[in-house]
């Protein structure tokens, strides 16, 4: 009961922060903080409080893949958005994400080569990224928009950690990075603001990929040595530093 309130506290609070930096700092920054392992870092942390240490390590390889995957999401979204309400593009996002998830899961590449697939994902990704316009938009805010993210990505952490015995560490990991946080600010920016906020929201989560990556793998060589609260917080350190690097490159 205790995990379940922690749940149910700790994700809403992360999910009104983040909405709240992106209104403050604007929709590329919003993108990249919302890049970091938000969703992610607790999903694993309640995967090592209910299933064991070694459940969380075993899960790290899917959680990769599913990071893979959130590339073709992204690229797709922002593509078809130019076009297309938000609907319909999240549909055709959602095409490339399964078709990735299921080759990858099928391949098993591995640890190694499914980090450095990323990377080089992120650089391919970031060179043929839609063009934003300069047209500019007035914002709009819906509402109750915060409580209704606060809802959804707590909802969906519940599910998965929940359902993670049955699912076992390969698709709990890979359902992990599943874009319910992605979608929601690539919903909530492409609706409010147009195309062009959507751009920028997620080419700041794709450039937050080096890092968040990083830190996913990071937790496969820290977590066996280190307790969880060492491990993450020196994946953090890392993730924030290779961010801060990444917007400043790109």
């Amino acid at each position: 009961m205790n995990v379940f309130l922690l749940k149910i506290t700790l994700m809403p609070s992360i999910i009104a922060l983040v909405t709240l930096v992106a209104r403050r700092w604007g929709n590329r920054i919003g993108g990249l903080i919302g890049s970091m392992p938000w969703i992610a870092g607790p999903i694993l942390f309640f995967f090592i409080l209910e299933q064991g240490k070694a459940f969380g390590v075993q899960s790290i390889e899917g959680v990769l893949i599913g990071v893979l995957s959130l590339l073709g999401f992204c690229y797709t979204y922002t593509a078809l958005s130019k076009r297309l309400p938000w609907f319909p593009t999240l549909l055709g996002a959602y095409v490339p994400y399964a078709a990735t998830v299921l080759l990858f899961s099928y391949l098993r590449p591995g640890l190694w080569p499914c980090y450095l697939l990323i990377l080089g994902g992120v650089f391919v990704t970031l060179r043929y990224f839609p063009k934003p316009t300069t047209e500019p938009v007035k914002p709009r805010r819906l509402p109750f928009e915060i409580p209704i993210r606060m809802v959804v990505a707590t909802v969906f952490v519940v599910l998965i950690t929940h359902l993670a015995e049955v699912l076992g560490p390969t698709w709990s990991g890979i359902l992990t990075p599943f874009p319910i946080m992605t979608s929601i600010l690539a919903i909530f920016s492409h609706t409010l603001q147009g195309s062009n906020a959507a751009i920028h929201t997620l080419r700041g989560l794709v450039i937050g990929l080096f890092g968040f990556s990083t830190f996913l793998f990071l937790q496969a060589f820290l977590l066996p040595h280190f307790s969880v609260a060492v491990s993450f917080g020196l994946a953090l350190v890392v993730n924030a530093v290779i961010n801060m690097v990444a917007n400043r490159v790109w």
